[in-house]
């Protein structure tokens, strides 16, 4: 593959309207096809649902990190949908069974999470192993809140659990994919924010395996509350504050803060371009 031909996608997709980037991402792997795995792998999107029939029509949430062909892997049911043909589900990639009890604690701990903090949307969890002869794992927690198709918050934390020694070592890459449109469907407000978490937890002793589970889960827990909390503030400041600045300054017809104020909007300016 081409760095160049990469890096050209990459820089023409930030600069792109953000609201139609799956469009804009299926345009590009079309015109250079040797690109898809990499743009697909690198490239976030808006989260999709879809309804495990084999789990009362539960809904989930699709990525790229639970699809095998044009199927994805329910996270209540550890069952493809739409069903893979048989000689396809027996390569398809299925977590062990120790991986697969922590995802299936964790689906139900994030769906706690999801209800207490996002007070309706949709999570899934999905675990899959790094190394069979450790208990390092990697995975992928998604949140999704929508308002009737016109605004949506997409939550992508991929994260990756390392035991070493009597350490476990935690590294999580978080995507927040924000859509605001207004009812009158004459302001919109799209955009992405992406950052990077590390922490070590010194492993308990003596602790049971299905314990050990709940600690990781908590753990992963605490990290996501933080980060996602950071993350809104910083949203807040870096979009909302912005656009009301840029409505009053249209409206007034001036530009009222101080030079000191001035500088910090500066500041902020600085910040989205290099988002």
């Amino acid at each position: 593959m081409s760095s160049e031909k990469f890096e050209a996608a990459m820089d023409l997709l930030r600069r792109l309207d953000p609201t139609k980037v799956e469009k804009h991402l299926t345009q590009l792997i079309k015109l250079e096809p040797e690109l898809a795995e990499d743009l697909l792998a690198s490239v976030d999107v808006p989260l999709q649902v879809k309804k495990d029939p084999n789990a009362s029509h539960r809904e989930f949430l699709c990525c790229d990190y639970n699809r095998d062909i044009d199927s994805h892997r329910s996270p209540w049911t550890n069952v493809y949908v739409p069903s893979l043909e048989p000689e396809d589900a027996e390569e398809s990639p299925f977590p062990s069974e120790k991986t697969r009890q922590l995802e299936i604690l964790a689906n139900d701990s994030f769906d706690i999470y999801r209800d207490l903090y996002y007070e309706g949307g949709v999570s899934s969890v999905y675990l899959w192993d790094l190394d069979d002869a450790t208990d390092d794992f990697a995975g992928v927690i998604l949140l999704k809140k929508s308002e009737n198709s016109r605004s949506s918050w997409d939550a992508i934390h991929v994260l990756e659990v390392l035991n070493n020694g009597n350490k476990a070592e935690y590294r999580i890459t978080t995507t927040i994919i924000l859509h605001l449109n207004s009812g009158s469907q004459k302001t919109t407000l799209s955009g992405n924010l992406t950052r990077q978490t590390e922490k070590t937890y010194e492993l308990p002793t003596g602790v049971p395996h299905g314990k050990l589970q709940v600690w990781h889960t908590s753990n992963l827990g605490s990290m996501i509350e933080d980060v996602e909390s950071q993350m809104r503030n910083i949203l807040e400041v870096v979009y909302f504050d912005k656009t009301r600045d840029i409505y009053h300054e249209l409206r007034d017809g001036s530009f009222s803060a101080t030079n000191s104020n001035r500088a910090a909007h500066e500041q902020v300016i600085k910040g989205l371009q290099g988002m």
